[in-house]
């Protein structure tokens, strides 16, 4: 009989017409997965199989729109999830009332939780874990312990979902028994299967295993997803290239990735044009077809779009791939390929005028601590040769030290951005706000571009999920916010000849440190945002809200 190793995960729900979904299951066989609701809706899929392992993306139809069912999960006619000891609340699908002109009706709104960077790191014998009470854990336990409390309508994992280069310890022992960590690339992940285990570790933990069961979540990777400062820059590449480990890695990152996060991004309909993914479940074995994608992908990054556009109503997400897209010659740096820059240029401004909130998901800020944004700008400066060689050569050592490789690290790239921002949200028909959505820095702050504009336009930014921060990070950023970080950020500025940031911008939220989730509210034209904090006492942890804020009220000095 067929087991279930890993999910039910809650990926797509339909916004459109609030009739359909996907579920995206792991057996341990070849088997046909089935999704049956309390409501009689429901399908099935025959798993696909990669690497020796076996899943399905279960596209569920007949749903009721503004309603709430339980469903249950079955493998080859047997009932395998809810667990039958199972302590938590029934699995259920939620979809969207749905107006006459089949948009989705005004209501309630939406609800988008977002957050990035959560290492999975289980306590020890019971213990509390290396990185204290995990955020997006505390948000599951509070749910299921409260049936009235506010769900999210959808989560947005920001990067760094799994960390191929920072094992836990029972991860490493387990890699540990299959080969010699001594041999490169050592305490971190090889292949493939070494990449599913991150996924069973984050995923199988009890409490995340019933919130991605029942909050839909969308997903785009970051570096850690494969290997700190992915793509930093064509020294970083060539260098990597060259070793002997990471051919393997890169393609088991992007195929781990695709099977894992990326397919359930997808909607019915796009599924349905996919190329790949038919391919995929058209064959036994769908290894070597994955395999050649994601070669592909390392290889030549224009021929694969990993970015997305999703509508939730009259809010619009355009999910950016910020690593992969990237251009990284030093004379033509670009944060995203001109086809990818195209793409997210015509998606923000196609029907403008018909949504309320545009949010661009970023895994990488837009607007950093001024600090960081001046030695990131001067970092790039130096290293295309503005003041010779020698100072290349040391830019190309501190970006790398440093991770200086946001947005301010391709000039040309923020720029842009800027002005699409700044372009959308000016003039009659622009949108309430313009919130960009990040993570990666491991702290939380809210900031405001100084652009006239009629749109209320953000920088929000929350990490991480589950993770350290030292204290001297944690001064670092502060500098970077204060005055005399500004001061210090204009002399890089003067040294690297790079001139003022084509805007300003103020911090006017935070800095925050701690693991951590915002919550944006969305309703008609108005916008409010929370900050919870988790915390651990004798009790156990527990959601602490820090900030809540109205972001379409009088504007914040």
């Amino acid at each position: 009989m067929a087991g279930l190793r890993l999910g039910p995960l809650l990926r797509y729900v339909d916004w459109d017409t609030g009739g359909s979904a996907t579920i995206w299951v792991e057996a341990d066989r070849p088997c046909t997965a089935e999704v049956r609701c309390a409501d009689g809706a429901g399908g099935s899929a025959r798993t696909f199989q990669v690497a020796g392992h076996h899943y399905a993306l279960v596209p569920v139809t007949g749903l009721t729109p503004g309603a709430t069912t339980e469903y249950e999960v079955l493998l080859d006619g047997a009932r395998v999830w809810p667990l039958v000891d199972s302590s938590f609340p029934p699995s259920t699908i939620s979809t969207p009332a749905v107006a006459g002109s089949g948009r989705s009706a005004p209501g309630p709104g939406l609800r988008v939780t977002f957050g990035s960077c959560r290492q999975a790191a289980p306590p020890a014998a019971g213990l509390r874990g290396p990185h204290g009470a995990d955020a997006l854990d505390t948000l599951a336990a509070r749910l299921a312990a409260d049936p009235e409390a506010l769900r999210p309508d959808v989560l947005l994992l920001l990067g760094d979902q799994v960390y191929a280069d920072a094992l836990s310890r029972e991860t490493r022992a387990w890699i540990a028994a299959r080969r010699n960590l001594r041999e490169a690339p050592g305490a971190q992940v090889a292949d493939y299967e070494e990449y599913t285990r991150l996924y069973y570790e984050s995923w199988l933990d009890p409490e995340i295993r019933w919130l991605l069961s029942t909050v839909p979540s969308l997903h785009i990777f970051d570096d850690h997803d494969v290997i700190d400062d992915w793509n930093t820059s064509e020294a970083w590449v060539a260098e990597m290239r060259a070793t002997p480990w990471w051919r393997e890695r890169v393609l088991s990152g992007l195929m781990s990735y695709w099977v894992h996060q990326h397919l359930g991004n997808l909607s019915p309909a796009e599924l349905a044009e996919d190329r790949l993914y038919a391919e995929i479940r058209a064959t036994p074995d769908g290894t070597e077809p994955l395999r050649a994608f994601a070669a592909s992908a390392d290889n030549d990054p224009a021929t694969v779009r990993w970015s997305y556009r999703r509508d939730f109503g009259r809010t619009r997400l355009l999910m950016v791939d910020t690593r992969a897209a990237r251009v990284l010659a030093e004379d033509a740096r670009s944060m995203l390929d001109p086809t990818e820059q195209q793409w997210l240029r015509d998606n923000a401004l196609a029907g403008h005028g018909s949504y309320d909130h545009l949010l661009i998901g970023s895994s990488l800020p837009w607007l950093m601590p001024p600090l960081i944004h001046d030695a990131e700008t001067w970092n790039a400066a130096l290293c295309r040769g503005e003041r010779g060689p020698r100072w290349a050569r040391i830019g190309e050592n501190l970006r790398r030290r440093s991770d200086l490789e946001h947005w301010a690290a391709f000039p040309a790239s923020f720029a842009a951005l800027t002005d699409l921002i700044e372009e959308v949200g000016t003039g009659p028909r622009s949108p309430a706000t313009v919130c960009v959505l990040s993570g990666d820095v491991h702290h939380a702050y809210v900031a405001e571009p100084r652009i006239p504009s009629t749109a209320r336009l953000f920088q929000l930014t929350c990490s991480p999920v589950h993770n350290s921060i030292h204290t001297a990070v944690k001064l670092g950023f502060r500098l970077g916010w204060s005055r005399l970080g500004r001061w210090l950020g204009r002399g890089f500025s003067r040294h690297g000849r790079t001139g003022r940031p084509p805007v300003a911008w103020r911090r006017t939220g935070g800095p925050w440190f701690g693991n951590q989730l915002m919550t944006l509210a969305l309703s008609g034209r108005t916008a409010r945002l929370r900050l919870d904090q988790a915390h651990r006492n004798r009790k156990g942890a527990h959601l602490v809200t820090v900030l809540d804020r109205e972001l379409t009220g009088a504007e914040t000095a």
